[in-house]
Parts: structure tokens; sequence; C-alpha cells
């Protein structure tokens, strides 16, 4: 296993020590420790191991990004409806692309670097995520693995940790509740901390309705940061809920103060582009990932190795994530890799 594995698989795991009372089944352990069968690890109750997990988390996260300067990460991502992996246009019209855990185990051999794991509707039908899913998945992937969808509560986020997340990506929550970001960094670091947002170019009049309102009940309401190259009549709106519902929150302003929360990556799925495979939106693109000191993953338009390459030399984006072009067979990770180490773009090559 290499070291970035081992060290981001241990990582949340060392925190939950602080939180031992938790576990449904506690057996007293030699040497004052106490051991958790219920996820078979060792864990010692000290406010220093909380302080040194922090620490590492945070140390980790400076690693992390001097690593990203160095190579780009190129991530699967499986979008999950009813326990089968997804895959749509803008949003709609779903059809099955197969089973998330042997999709997850072929990822793990075939090299990707990371794998997102997306329970698209579970926020909008308010159903949990499917913890059992999630932990066959972990168990078949030694890869690091983000895992969101559900997700309204802290409690939600340890779970999944429980689970066998080493991330946990938060997306609807964190507009109705902001607070969940800062629990979460505080808690798990903001290595463990990635925030998805799902921006869509809507004309300035519609928005400004939506921001207004906002501003009357107190809420987080910025006026629109435009990007280079996009008109002035038309801002990029976050939706959430599965990309069904408006917020009246712009993207660029929002990815600012989500990371001054303790977001430590965004994943940026652009609406317009999903799913459509003409490549990524570079302009919102752009517009986030200078804007923020953190890793941006570009999501949502790929369509072949080159718009990779597009998105991460064109853009300050540290990771591509695409769907398709792996579910259905039309590229590998190797091939995608191989294209993008010939084009000068520095990537992890596996085989």
């Amino acid at each position: 296993m290499q070291f970035h594995t081992l060290f981001s698989k241990a990582v949340p795991l060392l925190w939950y020590g602080s939180h031992v009372d938790k576990c449904e089944k506690l057996t007293r352990a030699p040497g004052g420790t106490r051991l958790c069968e219920a996820s078979s690890i060792v864990v010692y109750k000290s406010s220093l191991l909380q302080i040194l997990r922090l620490v590492a988390c945070e140390v980790w996260d400076h690693l992390l990004h001097f690593v990203t300067l160095l190579t780009h990460r190129i991530i699967p991502c499986l979008d999950v409806k009813a326990g089968r992996v997804v895959k749509g246009v803008n949003f709609l019209g779903l059809r099955d692309a197969g089973d998330p855990v042997e999709i997850a185990r072929q990822y793990d051999e075939a090299g990707a670097d990371e794998l997102v794991f997306l329970d698209i509707t579970a926020s909008h039908e308010k159903r949990d995520i499917v913890y059992d899913m999630v932990r066959k998945v972990a168990e078949q992937c030694f890869m690091p693995f983000t895992v969101g969808g559900g997700i309204r509560t802290i409690d939600d986020v340890t779970a999944l940790v429980q689970a066998g997340a080493e991330k946990v990506s938060i997306n609807t929550a964190a507009v109705v509740t902001p607070e969940i970001v800062r629990q979460t960094a505080q808690r798990f670091g903001r290595c463990a901390t990635v925030v998805n947002i799902d921006p869509k170019r809507v004309p300035r009049d519609g928005f400004e309705e939506r921001r207004a309102e906002r501003e009357k009940q107190g809420l987080f309401a910025p006026h629109a940061v435009i990007p280079d190259g996009q008109p002035d009549d038309i801002v990029f709106e976050i939706h959430v809920h599965g990309g069904r519902t408006p917020t009246g929150i712009d993207a660029i302003a929002w990815a600012q103060y989500i990371v001054e929360l303790g977001a430590g990556e965004i994943v940026l799925t652009s609406m317009d582009a999903d799913g459509v495979k003409t490549g990524y939106d570079l302009v919102i693109t752009g517009g986030v990932s200078s804007a923020i000191d953190v890793p941006v993953v570009a999501s949502g338009g790929c369509g072949s190795p080159e718009h990779i390459r597009q998105v991460l030399t064109e853009t300050d984006a540290d990771a591509a994530l695409a769907a398709s072009i792996f579910h259905y067979g039309e590229y590998s990770i190797q091939e995608t890799k191989q294209y993008l180490h010939e084009h000068g773009v520095p990537v992890r090559l596996t085989h």
C-alpha cells in the first residue's frame, strides 16, 4: 500500500479514538486501551491523540497541496441511484452503468488516483446513505476514497468515516447549514472535508431576485463574481438537491466562503457541461480555481483525454473527475494517463 493511501486511511480512525464512547460494543483491553469491536481497531481515549490527529491532518493537507503541484489526479466518479452506478445528461435521463462495488474494484486495479462515490438522489429524496454499500466499496479500494450524498449532520459525516470514507463530500447540507463544514473540518481536519459545488449559468435578473430573498432572511447572499470570459448578464448560480433547486448563491463567492469555513477541497461540477462530453467548463473552473487556495477537482463534460489535458493546463484545477468515458470503456485510466504524460501533463503512471 502506498504511503499516501495508508496515511489517508489512518487519519479518520485516529480521530475516532476521542469518540470511542459512540461505539456500540466496547471492551477493556490491557494497558488502558479500548477496543472498538465494531471497527476492529484499538483506540486511545485521550485529548493528546485528538491534537496529534488534527496536526497530522493539517500537515497532510499542506503536503497534498505540494504533491498536486507535481502530479495531477485522475478521479473516476461513481454516481449511484438505488444502489446502481448511473450516468445521465445535465443531471437528468439517468441510465444504468453497473455495480458500484465491482466498478470500484476495477478502478483501483486500473490505477485511478482516487475515487468519488456519490448518492446523487439521497439529498433530494431524503434517503440515508446505504452504509453497507459504502463499506463494501471501501473494502475493495486502497486508493483515497470520497463519499457524499444524503449528508445532513455531523453524525452523518462520522458514520461515513466509520464506514470507510477517507473524505466526505458535502453539498446540499453545506447550503442549508454551513456550520457543518466548520464542524467537519474541526473534527476530521480540512483534508477530509470536501464540498461539492454544482453551478449553472442563469440570467442575472432571476438570480438577483433569489439572492435578494436570501439577503432578506439574513442568509449568505453575496453579489455575483463574474469570471473572465463570461457576459455580465449571466451568473453562475449554485444548485442543490441533485441540481434541482437554485439557491441564489454565486459559485465563486460560495467557494471562497466555504474555504474560510474549513473546506479542504472543492469538487466543481458544471451542470451545463455535465454528461454532454464536449469538454469541461473552462470559464467557471478557471474562475473558482484561481479564486481559492485549496485543490479544485474539475467535473462535468469530459469526453476524451484531451478534455482533461485542457482543463489541467488552461485552468488552475488540481485534478479532473470523469465518469462516462471510463464507465462505458471509451478510454481506460491507463490510456488517459499515457495521453496526458505524452502531452506534458504530469500524472502518476502505474503500469
